[in-house]
């Protein structure tokens, strides 16, 4: 299968992307950096970055014509997003604004950028939008990322429903905590305590196993999978108390 991840100069995009060019995927990485952030890192032949905005819907609908016109393209991971850590009320509004349009904004105008040519895909046009814990669980000092995220789970219902007879399936996987650098910015060293000693596996998650729920959403036999949003989490949700 031939397909685009964003914000996979890095993190989860990059497990991910590797992940699945490993299996014999294609994946174009589009990224603001254009390539791995870190130049030790293993990055497999089968991943071609690009550098772009995925806030620029001018450079995107270009980028997207050029990859689904030579190769065509079944699946779109939104994989890029942002954070802000700080009080609810001393968030500017430009800040809250950026959240969204990276978060919110990006996601939902690559898809249906995307969409015609997830509609002619011979395996099932895919779209896997990484979401966030944070959609389900409130969080201090991130509130325009709660909201955000909330925005994606409900935005994947919605796509899923809407196009469910356009020959494409829409899910999200909500990630618990990996290392990432979004997860830097908000965890200090209280906090890490705090986050360990709340997952019932007392232990951070390795982003390679991100990158086998979206191989297998990719797959055969997820394609009747549409509209679902899969925590991968350490039991994280699921803890009482």
């Amino acid at each position: 299968m031939i397909g685009i991840i964003t914000g996979a100069s890095s993190g989860i995009g990059l497990a991910v992307a590797n992940f699945l060019a490993e299996e014999g995927h294609t994946v174009y990485a589009i990224s603001r950096s254009g390539k791995p952030k870190d130049d030790s890192e293993n990055v497999s032949q089968n991943i071609i970055h690009i550098k772009g905005d995925v806030c620029d819907k001018a450079e995107m609908s270009r980028i997207i014509s050029e990859i689904g016109d030579k190769d065509g393209i079944d699946f779109l991971v939104n994989n890029a997003g942002i954070t802000v850590k700080r009080r609810a009320e001393l968030i500017t509004d430009e800040e809250l604004e950026r959240v969204h349009q990276v978060n919110v904004f990006a996601p939902y105008r690559l898809s249906v950028l995307c969409f015609p040519y997830l509609k002619q895909s011979k395996a099932k046009g895919r779209i896997i939008n990484i979401s966030s814990m944070a959609a389900h669980l409130g969080f201090e000092q991130v509130v325009p990322y709660c909201s955000s995220k909330g925005a994606v789970v409900s935005m994947t219902r919605g796509f899923a429903i809407e196009w469910a007879n356009d020959n494409i399936t829409v899910n999200s996987i909500a990630p618990g905590w990996f290392p990432t650098e979004i997860t830097k910015q908000v965890m200090d060293d209280q906090r890490k305590e705090k986050i360990l000693s709340r997952m019932p596996v007392h232990s951070f998650g390795n982003a390679r196993h991100i990158g086998g729920l979206v191989s297998f959403l990719l797959s055969d036999n997820a394609s009747y999978i549409t509209g679902c949003d899969y925590p991968i989490d350490g039991g994280a949700l699921a803890f009482g108390f």
